[in-house]
C-alpha cells in the first residue's frame, strides 16, 4: 500500500508521523519505502540521511530508476529515497511536462512488488509535489494540531482537495485525520479535540500523539522515536497508530 501524509498547513507533526510510521511498519516485517517529497529534506534529516546522490530529484527531475535511486536507512526492512533541495522551485518547470502529477506513481510501478509499504511526506500546502504524493497514494493521513488555526487549515485542505481531484488519476481513500501534539491537560486542548472528532467523526483515528518533547529529541538526533525512547509516551503512540493504520487499511481493502 502506497500512504501519502499530507495536509495545507505546517508544523502539525506530517513528517514526524511519516517517519515514525515507515519505522514502525517496518519493525514489524513489513518491506517499507519512505519517499521524501519535501524540499526542505525534514524525513532524510529525521532518519540521520545525510546528503546523497542519488535523490528524490534524480527521480522527478531526470527520470532516473527509482530502483538504483534508494538507500537503506539504520531500520531493518526500511529504504529511503532522499529528499533534494534541488525540488524546491521546480515546480514551475516541473508543470510544463505532460501529466507531471504522475510522475511518482510512475516511477514506482517498477518496484511495487519490493516494497509492502510505502510511506510518502509532501511538503506543506496542495503544490504540484502533495499532489504527486497523492496520486501515487492508494490512501492518505492528514495529521493535525488541536489549535483554531489548524481547524481551519483542515476545512482548507478537505475543500481544496475537492478542487483539485480531478487532476488526480484516482482519488486516493483518507485512511483517517490524526490528532498530534495533544496536551489534555489544558482545557482548549479538550473543547478542540471534542469540536474535531464531532465534526469529522470516525474519520479521526482513535489513536492520539500525545505532546512528548522525546518526539522531537528523537528527531534532532537523526533516529526515529523507536530507535530513540520506544517506551516513552510518543513511542507508545506511535506504535498504536500503526496497528490502527493496517487495521483501517484491510477494512478498505488496501491490503
Amino acid at each position: 500500500m502506497n500512504l501519502a501524509l499530507v495536509n495545507v498547513k505546517g508544523g502539525v507533526g506530517k513528517t514526524t508521523t511519516a517517519v515514525n510510521l515507515a519505522v514502525s511498519f517496518a519493525s514489524s516485517g513489513l518491506r517499507t519505502l519512505i519517499i521524501d517529497l519535501d524540499p526542505q529534506c525534514s524525513t532524510s534529516c529525521a532518519l540521520g540521511i545525510e546528503d546523497h546522490e542519488p535523490n528524490v530529484a534524480d527521480v522527478v527531475m531526470r527520470r532516473r530508476d527509482l530502483k538504483d535511486s534508494l538507500q537503506p536507512t539504520s531500520s531493518e526492512n526500511l529504504s529511503i529515497l532522499r529528499g533534494s533541495l534541488e525540488l524546491a522551485g521546480a515546480d514551475l518547470e516541473l508543470s510544463r511536462r505532460k501529466a507531471p502529477v504522475q510522475t511518482v506513481r510512475d516511477a514506482l510501478k517498477p518496484v511495487r512488488r519490493r516494497f509492502d509499504m510505502v510511506v510518502i511526506d509532501s511538503p506543506p500546502g496542495l503544490s504540484l509535489y502533495s499532489l504527486m504524493a497523492l496520486d501515487a497514494a492508494g490512501a492518505y493521513v492528514v495529521p493535525t494540531v488541536p489549535h483554531p488555526l489548524a481547524a481551519d487549515a483542515l476545512d482548507q485542505f478537505f475543500s481544496g482537495l475537492e478542487s483539485v481531484s480531478s487532476r488526480l488519476g484516482k482519488k486516493p481513500t483518507l485512511l483517517g485525520i490524526l490528532l498530534t501534539m495533544v496536551d489534555h491537560r489544558t482545557k482548549l486542548t479538550d473543547e478542540l479535540v471534542k469540536v474535531t472528532r464531532r465534526k469529522y467523526g470516525r474519520s479521526v483515528m482513535r489513536t492520539e500523539i500525545p505532546l512528548n518533547v522525546q518526539l522531537a529529541v528523537a528527531s534532532g538526533r537523526g533516529r526515529s522515536i523507536f530507535n530513540h525512547e520506544s517506551w516513552s509516551t510518543g513511542g507508545a503512540a506511535y506504535r498504536r497508530l500503526g496497528g490502527e493504520v493496517l487495521r483501517r487499511a484491510r477494512k478498505e481493502g488496501l491490503l
